[in-house]
C-alpha cells in the first residue's frame, strides 16, 4: 500500500487511471474534480443533514470505474477525516469498503463508525 501525500497523489492517480475513450489529461482533471464535489456534498450533509445520495453514489461509481480499487485509498486521502464516517457508510453500501483495512497509518476502518441515519436512507433506495 502506497502512503498517499500531496506530492505523489497525481502520479498515483495517473498510474491507476483506466478510462476507456479518454482523451487524456482533460478527462483525468474532470474525474479528479469528483473528489471536490464529494467533499461539498459530504459537508452539506454534515451541516444540514441534507443528502443527495444518488448524486454521491454516481460520483463514487464513476471514481471506481476510472480508478479501480485505488479509488478507496484516494478517497480517504482526499476526503477530510470529519467526513470519513459518511464516506465509509457509502462504501459499505457499495461493497467497496475492504475488511480490516488500515485507512491511514494508525487508523483502521473499524475505528470509523457508520452513520445510522444514512444507512436508513440507503436501505430505502
Amino acid at each position: 500500500m502506497v502512503e498517499l501525500n500531496d506530492d505523489n497523489f497525481l502520479i498515483f492517480a495517473i498510474k491507476n487511471y483506466e478510462s476507456s475513450g479518454s482523451t487524456g489529461m482533460a478527462d483525468l482533471q474532470e474525474d479528479l474534480k469528483r473528489f471536490q464535489y464529494l467533499k461539498r456534498l459530504f459537508n452539506r450533509y454534515h451541516k444540514s443533514g441534507e443528502t443527495s445520495e444518488r448524486l454521491i453514489l454516481n460520483h463514487l461509481t464513476v471514481l471506481y470505474n476510472v480508478f479501480g480499487n485505488a479509488a478507496t485509498d484516494m478517497l480517504f486521502f482526499k476526503i477530510d477525516k470529519e467526513y470519513w464516517s459518511i464516506l465509509k457508510t457509502y462504501l459499505v453500501y457499495l461493497y467497496r469498503m475492504p475488511i480490516e483495512t488500515v485507512v491511514t497509518p494508525g487508523i483502521r476502518d473499524t475505528d470509523i463508525p457508520l452513520q445510522e441515519d444514512l444507512i436508513k436512507i440507503l436501505r430505502d433506495l
